[in-house]
């Protein structure tokens, strides 16, 4: 399908699918999206000094590379795997303004190596950021408590509601470490029943600019 890279409102880009009429992020804004959801709502719950994250559609990596700037702040660990079943091309990725806008110049290399590297090898950032990027679809998901939090970022119900479906949450809940979490841009009502069904507890929070809200869900 074809992907047009447009300019969102905080000023961050990000990458639009005409044919379903969908961006990869919100077109209110990329990065202030991210931080609110994945970081203020997802990372900053985690203490643990090593964290494992899953995320779900690694997309344009905009959501690891503002986790690495994260950890690097806090000093935690981190092994992050991000799951895609159709990556961007390498060209496209460098034209995010990730960096510039983040204002992380010196870490321009890193959001290199993200897009660079291969697919389906762990490989090591830094001695405390370990990335893997897995090609994978995200009903292939197998893995059994590995994780302590997890990004859904996956397209929207509108267009996938199979990405957002009981089976699928079943295996995000099975991925998860008993107190891990789950936290999702998204909060239409079938998502909320198909993840609390899956046997999370379920928390409504305030959504990021231009949302009302969003969710956040525990295994317990």
């Amino acid at each position: 399908m074809k992907r047009e890279i447009f300019i969102t409102t905080d000023g961050s880009t990000s990458i639009h699918i005409p044919e379903w009429g969908e961006s990869y992020h919100s077109k209110h804004g990329a990065i202030q999206e991210a931080q609110h959801v994945f970081i203020k709502n997802g990372f900053s719950m985690c203490r643990d000094e090593t964290i494992a994250i899953l995320e779900i559609g690694f997309g344009t990596g905009l959501n690891a590379f503002i986790t690495f700037l994260e950890a690097t702040k806090t000093k935690q660990t981190v092994e992050y795997v991000g799951v895609e079943g159709f990556p961007i091309s390498e060209e496209e990725a460098l034209k995010m303004n990730y960096v510039s806008e983040l204002k992380a110049t010196e870490f321009e290399a890193v959001f290199k190596v993200f897009h660079k590297s291969e697919w389906d090898q762990r490989i090591a950032i830094t001695p405390t950021f370990n990335l893997t990027k897995r090609k994978q679809l995200f009903d292939q998901i197998n893995d059994i408590e590995q994780f302590n939090l997890i990004y859904f970022d996956a397209f929207g119900y509108r267009v996938q509601p199979e990405l957002w479906s009981l089976a699928i949450f079943q295996r995000m809940y099975a991925a998860l470490k008993q107190g891990g979490i789950l936290v999702t841009y998204a909060c239409r009502g079938p998502i909320k029943n198909a993840m609390k069904e899956a046997g999370f507890q379920i928390e409504k929070l305030a959504g990021p600019p231009g949302k009302r809200e969003m969710l956040r869900g525990t295994k317990v």
